[in-house]
């Protein structure tokens, strides 16, 4: 599809009624929006490059105020790597993968319980193909109502303040100024170029929707996030799985029981950890018993598997976007350095989403989104939270907001903790789920909630009770003297802030 330059009121007739969605992009400003505004020189206030979560509050921020707002999507559709090869799809995916297998029901109905015997990567991505094209027409329309003006082409600056815009065959739409511009272009999977990837048998996780067949064997290198969701979701549709990383623990910004958990759960289900170890070399055999590939350890191992998913960070995608002649420099992997309002080293330009790097989460991304385009335009602004949670999907899911047991140790902090099993409460034993844990950490002293892990079915949504709480200031005796809908997960709060205040034997 020729990407071509679309007027904001350009594109298809949703496939619902978008309206029927809570539009999250548009943060009430405190700012008045009837406040005059200087004439501009520009063609416009602010540019936005890129179209995902972080550039859709920016670019819907700034046109709330009454500002003249554009985004550059190079991409065919809106929506970025969140929803064309990262967030959505992948989460898609494993919930596809979850239904179609039956894994939520085996622990009622068995392990040989399934909706369907022959599971194919048609039928995975079937439901992923259905939510991407909704979710293109509701940010359209978000965009649209809006008045934000959508470029469906390359964005390169020619100078700090000019951007040229170009299809995708090359040719020049034209050249537009601006007085603000905020980069949100994302990032790109890294690759090693000594890596034979081909897009089948050796890929990386942006290739892996284009995958034709189901595998019965993968190794996946890289334990990190993106790794562990894949290396989770193969298993439990039954492919057996070597998860390969040269760190000697997953996930270590997580609460280390979390981990210990979820490591638990992993080996259950048949997947090989190889940790501590660092891969010599990836190979593509051609062999009388079938394709496969050779994944070479510096420790002598080898291991064979028949399609390989190579997970080793991400890279800023600023190939195309010619930094040099505005003074922005990236760092080696291609990050963009900002300071806390998200402002690069020319104050005009700011960067937000995963090219600045940590967290790289699509929620961060927003509130980044909107920060920079407040700061950008001189609104005021409400600053976020500092307590944001991260909702990692492997299989059980994971999420936690604020301090680990670690953190606190390491910074002296005296604690306690109170933990609930799903199987101590009702809800749990009616889904089966006798693996899912909530842990509360709370001050020694004044009780203060510091921080909530979760391990186990909902825990991304079940996560926002205990961040709430923490965003008041609140005591793990909150939760003593709640009313918990029955049967419900989120009683584990009740159950577990019992445990810990016993714990302290008052």
């Amino acid at each position: 599809m020729a990407k071509t330059g679309l007027k904001a009121n350009d594109g298809a007739v949703a496939l619902e009624d978008p309206m029927t969605k809570l539009d999250n992009s548009a943060i009430p400003l405190t700012a008045d929006k009837t406040t005059p505004v200087e004439p501009s020189p520009y063609d416009y206030d602010l540019f936005v490059i890129g179209s995902g979560p972080a550039g859709q509050r920016a670019a819907i921020q700034a046109a709330k105020a009454g500002r003249r707002v554009a985004v550059a999507e190079r991409m065919a559709s809106v929506g970025g790597i969140c929803l064309h090869h990262g967030t959505i799809p992948s989460k898609t995916f494993r919930e596809a993968a979850l239904h179609l297998s039956g894994y939520r029901e085996r622990g009622v109905y068995g392990a040989a319980y399934t909706v369907k015997t022959d599971i194919t990567m048609s039928d995975l991505l079937f439901r992923a193909d259905w939510v991407i094209r909704n979710e293109i027409d509701v940010i359209r329309h978000q965009l649209r109502r809006n008045s934000v003006e959508l470029w469906e082409a390359d964005a390169m600056f020619v100078d700090a303040h000019t951007i040229r815009l170009t299809t995708g065959d090359g040719q020049t739409q034209r050249e537009v100024t601006t007085d603000k511009v905020i980069i949100a272009c994302g990032t790109k999977s890294t690759k090693d170029p000594s890596i034979p990837f081909d897009g089948q048998r050796v890929f990386t996780s942006d290739e892996i929707l284009e995958l034709e067949h189901l595998p019965k064997t993968i190794a996946i290198i890289g334990g990190g996030v993106i790794g562990c969701e894949y290396a989770t979701v193969f298993a439990a549709l039954g492919v057996r799985v070597t998860l390969i990383d040269k760190r000697e623990t997953l996930l270590d910004f997580v609460d280390q029981e979390i981990i210990d958990e979820l490591i638990h759960e992993m080996r259950r289900n048949r997947v090989t950890l190889r940790l501590g170890e660092a891969v010599q070399s990836v190979e593509s055999i051609d062999g009388a018993n079938g394709d496969r590939v050779q994944i070479s350890l510096e420790s002598g191992k080898v291991i064979q598997a028949k399609k390989a998913l190579y997970s080793i960070g991400r890279t800023g995608a600023i190939d195309t976007l010619n930094l040099d002649v505005t003074g922005v420099e990236p760092d080696s992997r291609g990050r963009l350095v900002v300071n806390e309002r998200y402002q690069t080293s020319v104050p005009h330009i700011y960067a937000v989403g995963d090219v600045v790097g940590f967290p790289s989460l699509a929620s961060t991304s927003m509130e980044q989104g909107r920060i920079a385009a407040c700061d950008a335009l001189a609104l005021t602004k409400t600053p976020p939270s500092p307590h944001f949670p991260y909702g990692i999907y492997t299989i059980p899911e994971i999420s936690v907001v604020g301090k680990s047991e670690e953190e606190l140790t390491k910074a002296g902090i005296p604690y306690e903790i109170g933990k609930a099993s799903y199987r101590e409460t009702a809800r749990g034993q009616i889904m089966g789920d006798g693996a899912g844990l909530l842990k509360l950490i709370f001050h020694l002293e004044t009780h203060e909630l510091l921080g909530v892990c979760i391990i186990g079915e909902g825990a991304s949504e079940l996560v926002h009770i205990g961040q709430a709480v923490m965003a008041l200031g609140g005591k793990v005796d909150f939760f003593i003297d709640t009313v918990f809908n029955y049967p419900t997960l989120a009683e584990c709060y009740k159950t577990a802030a019992f445990d810990g205040i016993n714990r302290l034997a008052v």
